[in-house]
């Protein structure tokens, strides 16, 4: 679990923490992360995938499954979060990582898949458009 911590805490650290300052708690993963991760093991809708080296954790992804529902007759599974630390990107763990969420999507019986990036972000973005996703929505934000 400390781990997967830690590379929870880079994810925030690097993406909210740079993109979003005032919107996103960057001592979330120590402070909370343990206990979520732990709960996450135990809900079958949830999914928490990890990518080792030399006995490292070096990336992870969680995911979650939506039901269909009167109102979005479709399951949908969603990205909730990615990372692969600096010195291990460019080495396909991120791609690993999304077709491992991509085959549960569909042993789940998902019929879409979607996940949020930061606009900012546009080296997410491309990753995410390499690997069949396309923007659907823009979500825009005003501070007050």
């Amino acid at each position: 679990m400390p781990g997967l911590v830690e590379c929870s805490a880079g994810l925030f650290a690097e993406d909210g923490g740079t993109r979003d300052p005032a919107g996103i708690n960057v001592n979330w993963p120590r402070e909370h992360g343990p206990e979520r991760f732990r709960q996450n093991l135990e809900v079958p809708e949830r999914l928490t995938l990890v990518a080792e080296a030399e006995y490292q954790i070096v990336g992870h992804l969680t995911a979650v499954l939506s039901g269909a529902s009167p109102m979005k007759p479709i399951a949908t599974a969603t990205l909730v979060s990615m990372y692969v630390t600096p010195e291990r990107r460019r080495e396909q763990i991120g791609a690993r990582l999304v077709a491992g969420f991509m085959a549960w999507a569909k042993e789940q019986q998902a019929h879409r898949v979607d996940v949020t990036a930061y606009a900012s972000n546009p080296d997410a973005i491309k990753f995410y458009e390499r690997h069949g996703f396309a923007a659907k929505s823009v979500i825009l934000e005003a501070d007050l």
